[in-house]
């Protein structure tokens, strides 16, 4: 476990920050990550780890957005890290739960992305969860869209393949919209 912990830590080192946010986020996480406390798991609720998978389509025009029942909205896919230091590993599990879709081709071993990310208070199985944050990673992925999809009725509603130019329209997440998805799509364009 403290090799995975210090793989990460070394992953996060040699991130290079594409903008300010990245860099602040970085800066931010990495304090996170050196303090000693819990942020592997749910236990720490002010914030903890979570991964997030950007999966495009190879010819790059679409990404893969589940429709999330918490905040009525398209969204990328992902979740915590709840224990396992292995975030890369995490999203690719997330894809699969929360998408159906296990056939992912990893694009780079590198962190794609980092964002930390507020999560407002809310109802979660039938208990309340304070507002806290997500202390995120990114990676890039790509999978076939012609790969049978479903939901995972827990989380989602819907799971579907959103032309890129189309997300604007499809999420009701304004900074999510504007911070991270035209980022990610702008990074994804530059490789």
């Amino acid at each position: 476990m403290m090799e995975q912990k210090e793989s990460l830590l070394a992953q996060l080192q040699a991130f290079r920050p594409y903008n300010e946010q990245e860099q602040r986020d970085r800066e931010l996480l990495l304090g996170w990550l050196r303090s000693g406390m819990d942020i592997v798991t749910r236990n720490n609720a002010a914030a903890h780890l979570t991964a997030s998978a950007w999966v495009v389509s190879p010819d790059r025009s679409r990404v893969l957005m589940a429709y999330h029942n918490l905040y009525h909205s398209w969204a990328w896919l992902g979740g915590h890290a709840d224990g396992d230091w292995d975030l890369r590993a995490v999203a690719g599990k997330e894809v699969a739960e929360e998408s159906g879709v296990g056939a992912l081709r990893l694009l780079t071993p590198e962190i794609f992305s980092l964002e930390i990310l507020t999560v407002d208070g809310h109802e979660k199985h039938g208990h309340y969860v304070s507002s806290h944050l997500h202390l995120n990673v990114t990676y890039l992925f790509e999978a076939d869209p012609a790969a049978p999809l479903r939901c995972k009725p827990d989380e989602n509603s819907a799971v579907a393949w959103i032309d890129v130019a189309d997300i604007p329209n499809q999420s009701t997440e304004p900074w999510f919209i504007k911070r991270i998805y035209a980022k990610l799509t702008e990074k994804v364009q530059m490789l």
